[in-house]
């Protein structure tokens, strides 16, 4: 299993290449993808399946030793996020096929040379190799940019891009500042080496704070936030909805595990819980604020980012597993939530909420989509939010963090009221097109069930909630013990 490893990122590049080298048919390379994507989608399940009860599996590229080779390392949290992004990226594929937003022939190279970034992103285990994958899944997320279309707001949608490619050039390489400061104070930047090395000497400690000053604001937490909202709600429905899947949870991932690996210890308890409830109400009550369907989505971003973070930041296993739970809740209703309004946008154009009324009545099959996804996200019973914020909720309350847990509570209701603000704006009342705007063909069930079927798994999770919180805690035990992943790295 170890020396598999690679192929995880190998694959889907020199799928990428062909598929580049060749030109072939849109349906060829639509076929391409999509079969890629399926065994991806296999493969890390069959990983997370033999990871799930705390094995680690590592290997060394080339056998070099371990401060020269680029090591890959699984274990459950690894396994889990390969499964979990793969499958989103699946979705929004089937979804950008449904859609004709997958038209352009580069189009599926460019989805797997950032599945392969993505994949290389969680598996590696050093410092350095992480910073060439993240950059590998965001060079074509550039390209990505470019090819998507939209009949207006161009002049917005170039804004955004720019900004969106300069903060994250800016991001890049304050972490690779980070990195050379790690390996000054540290003399290494392989992360069985860093393990519980963090505080060693003050040229170390700078360069961890920088690193994971990096990576919260590629997640956008607050105040390092305010980039996302001139970004995700100005890309094409696809693009935002596989940006919103995978570039800001991988940010997510490498705190987790660096914050973990470098401070393994409450010592910081106060800071992170203070930054990441800040987080969670900054970005509910901007997303209160918004009079457009994404741009209320995109800044929930930012909320649900606090929530998730907020686990980790307790340091204990309950929070830990909370924080994982929640974090794949947040990815797939997140990812129905805005699946499902592209398909409304991709029909009916992009208007403010309330122009485009009564699509209950037209369109019964997106409304009960987007509804459940919803219900799900405001951590109603019986889907999956209810599930990750009342294990969130009581972690804190276990932990003794009495404001933490009484902030993500209160942060519920303000974000309930902002899936209503959208439910009643689009569809509820009478039918009411824009001017000029015809009947025509209705959303087709083909574009609205990449949606469905998230929603449904959203369903599944909250029903049946304990695998997920059992795999949590196994998570949660490799994280704050690293012994096994230290091995797995150096064997």
């Amino acid at each position: 299993m170890s020396v598999l490893l690679p192929l995880f990122v190998a694959l889907p590049m020199l799928m990428a290449g062909a598929l580049i080298a060749v030109r072939p048919s849109v349906k060829v390379a639509s076929v391409a993808l999509l079969g890629m994507l399926a065994v991806d989608l296999v493969a890390a399940g069959i990983l997370l399946i033999r990871t799930s009860q705390g094995a680690v599996f590592g290997h060394r590229v080339g056998g070099w030793s371990a401060t020269l080779s680029i090591p890959f390392v699984a274990d459950a949290f690894s396994a889990l996020m390969l499964t979990l992004t793969v499958a989103m990226t699946l979705a929004v594929s089937v979804f950008a096929i449904s859609t004709r937003a997958a038209e352009d022939p580069f189009f599926a190279a460019l989805v797997l040379l950032v599945t392969a970034g993505v994949n290389g992103a969680v598996l590696t285990g050093d410092l350095f190799n992480l910073f060439v994958f993240i950059e590998i899944m965001l060079v074509p997320s550039y390209g990505l940019l470019v090819l998507a279309r939209r009949g207006q707001g161009q002049r917005m949608q170039v804004t955004s891009s720019r900004i969106y490619v300069t903060v994250n050039l800016l991001t890049s390489s304050i972490f690779l500042i980070g990195i050379a400061l790690t390996y000054a104070g540290l003399g290494s930047v392989n992360l069985a080496h860093l393990a519980g090395r963090g505080t060693d000497n003050p040229t170390g400690l700078l360069g961890c704070l920088i690193l994971l000053f990096a990576l919260c604001v590629k997640a956008a937490v607050v105040p390092m936030h305010g980039w996302l909202g001139r970004t995700y709600p100005f890309m094409s429905p696809t693009v935002s909805a596989l940006f919103a899947s995978l570039h800001t949870k991988v940010a997510v991932y490498a705190v987790f595990r660096l914050l973990t690996l470098f401070f393994g210890e409450g010592r910081w308890l106060w800071l992170g819980t203070t930054i990441f409830c800040i987080s969670m109400a900054i970005g509910v009550l901007a997303a209160l604020g918004q009079t457009d369907a994404r741009a209320v989505l995109s800044f929930h971003m930012v909320s649900q980012i606090g929530y998730t973070l907020l686990g980790v930041a307790l340091m204990t296993v309950a929070g830990i597993a909370a924080g994982v739970f929640y974090l794949v809740h947040n990815v797939i209703a997140k990812g129905s939530l805005f699946l499902s309004v592209g398909a409304v946008e991709r029909r009916y154009g992009r208007h403010p909420i309330g122009e485009v009324r009564g699509l209950l009545t037209r369109e019964p099959l997106a409304a009960v989509t987007f509804l459940a996804a919803a219900v799900g996200f405001a951590g109603l019973p019986p889907f999956s939010g209810f599930v990750a914020k009342l294990a969130l909720i009581t972690a804190a309350f276990s932990a003794q963090q009495w404001a933490a847990g009484i902030a993500a509570l209160g942060v519920s209701l303000f974000t309930l009221m902002s899936m209503l603000k959208i439910w009643g704006g689009m569809f509820l009342g009478e039918p009411n097109p824009p001017s000029g705007e015809h009947e025509g063909p209705r959303i087709r069930t083909r574009e609205i069930a990449p949606a469905l079927v998230l929603a449904a798994v959203s369903l599944g999770l909250g029903l049946y909630a304990q695998p997920l919180l059992s795999l949590g805690e196994v998570i949660a035990h490799g994280l704050l013990d690293p012994s096994a992943y230290v091995e797995a790295v150096l064997r």
